[in-house]
């Protein structure tokens, strides 16, 4: 063991440690700093989002386990914070609140660490790690290769009780023929009526315009104008009424049908146009009902000769 630097200074360590175990370039980090110091403060990053790839752990979970083999570090927490500069002074403010009187501080990090963010008043040291493990990569494995374990079910049933109530995005299209005065539907396989084109946005797509799009010649294989969009409800999908609090919210659109056959791909059996003054919510999926008035009242009472769109 490395000779104490100094006994009344402290060594800081600022990370994540967001992994099942502590791997070795933990280890080697904080055995590093122990050997410098008397004394040794961990403190451990905080998401505001929780249950996240990135931040999959609470810090309860990842105090404890750097307990487990470092009985005698000090842990606290440092909020995240968009701002560099902001976090860089709050983080001072609970190393001056931890610290004894007339006690100093070093904060270390790895060369991917904290370090290039920080801009406070503490010296800091990079220390060079002789092993270089990821922790996203760690983090991908278990996603891919779990335990099928009692304690593994155990915590998998945990995070998904800790995640914050979600509304999840949809998109739905009332795809019209305005020419032919004509609406398109869909119905999917196992079920006896009909919905509007739509399904779940695409975390990647730069708007839900494109994802109402998307959906269109998924499901369909035709092409329609820009879609407009007329409002927003919960959907009551089936699927989420014993999920707590999570629901279904969706943005509704009407767009005007340019070319092309339509024909059910996806997971749509088949499509299918209705003449609009023929329809009823009799007709529709019991969840899509809202979206028929919603069509009907914000957008036909609005547009009683609706005018095609143009080709582009």
């Amino acid at each position: 063991m490395k000779e104490k630097q100094d006994k009344t200074d402290c060594g800081v360590i600022i990370g994540r440690f967001q992994v099942c175990a502590l791997h070795d370039a933990h280890k080697d980090l904080i055995k590093s700093v122990i050997d410098r110091h008397e004394r040794t403060i961990i403190f451990l990053g905080l998401s505001p989002i929780k249950n996240t790839l990135n931040n999959p752990l609470e810090f309860k979970h990842r105090k404890a386990m750097i307990e487990e083999e470092f009985k005698d570090v000090e842990i606290h927490y440092i909020d995240d914070n968009r701002s560099n500069d902001v976090w860089s002074k709050n983080l001072d403010k609970q190393i001056s609140k931890w610290l004894n009187p007339k006690q100093t501080a070093t904060l270390y990090g790895s060369r991917d660490s904290f370090l290039k963010c920080y801009s406070g008043k503490y010296p800091t040291c990079e220390l060079e790690a002789e092993v270089f493990v990821s922790g996203t990569e760690i983090r991908k494995k278990i996603i891919n290769n779990y335990p099928p374990t009692k304690d593994f079910r155990a915590g998998m049933i945990a995070a998904t009780g800790m995640h914050y109530d979600t509304a999840y995005q949809t998109v739905d299209v009332a795809v019209i023929n305005s020419q032919k005065n004509e609406l398109l539907l869909v119905k999917k396989p196992n079920e006896d009526k009909w919905r509007f084109v739509g399904g779940f946005s695409d975390p990647n797509s730069m708007s839900l315009e494109a994802d109402a799009k998307r959906e269109v010649m998924e499901e369909t294989g035709i092409e329609v104008g820009e879609p407009m969009y007329i409002g927003s409800t919960i959907i009551d999908d089936w699927r989420y009424r014993r999920s707590g609090n999570d629901k279904i919210k969706t943005a509704f659109f009407v767009a005007e049908y340019i070319f092309g056959v339509p024909q059910g791909a996806d997971d749509v059996e088949v499509a299918k146009w209705f003449k609009l003054n023929t329809l009823t919510k009799d007709d529709l999926m019991e969840e899509h009902g809202v979206l028929l008035d919603m069509f009907v009242n914000k957008y036909l009472t609005k547009n009683a000769t609706p005018k095609p769109a143009q080709m582009p």
